[in-house]
């Protein structure tokens, strides 16, 4: 079983680091499972321009493989301007749209403002909804004033929310893994 994390940004550090602790609270609950993290500011991802994503190449190509490998998916944007950003929605864009159907999804996000977390309900889970994935039922939320000046994670509630989402996404991946079996496939 393979977990990929999207930090959805080129700019700062914030969202990869709580994607990160998500991805290393799934490794204590799901020990043994693979870990990828895709820090969209390392990539040169080409904009979307509507043809099949098949024919895409280089960084843009290894970013829509690597989401579509995946059994379970973090997702995560910082908040620009009341919305996701403009890296995460063209990922989006990008994907086949049957590559995240059936697939356990984890929702986070980082923003300036604590109102920000409606974002994650507002515009992240229609999207998600669209393509059919399991979104895990709770979320992730940190304010820049949750991180430390080394910017680490400091608030103990958003920890245990890392912690819950994790629970939940194991949960989620293993009820449907024992579906599918019943179903043969």
């Amino acid at each position: 079983m393979k977990i990929v994390g999207v930090s959805g940004t080129i700019v700062g550090s914030k969202t990869a680091v709580l994607v990160k602790k998500v991805l290393e609270a799934m490794s204590h609950a799901q020990p043994g499972i693979a870990m990828e993290l895709l820090d969209l500011k390392q990539y040169d991802v080409q904009f979307c321009d509507g043809r099949d994503p098949a024919s895409y190449t280089d960084d843009t190509k290894k970013v829509i493989d690597t989401i579509c490998s995946a059994d379970l998916l973090i997702f995560g944007t910082p908040v620009f301007q009341g919305s996701i950003t403009g890296v995460t929605k063209n990922v989006f864009d990008l994907l086949p749209a049957d590559s995240l159907r059936h697939k356990v999804v984890g929702l986070v996000a980082t923003g300036g403002t604590y109102q920000h977390y409606l974002v994650i309900e507002n515009q992240l889970r229609p999207i998600l909804a669209y393509f059919r994935a399991f979104v895990a039922p709770g979320y992730v939320y940190a304010h820049m004033d949750h991180f430390d000046e080394n910017n680490d994670i400091a608030d103990v509630e958003v920890l245990l929310r890392i912690q819950n989402l994790a629970a939940e996404m194991t949960l989620l991946s293993g009820l449907w893994e024992a579906k599918a079996a019943r179903l043969g496939g």
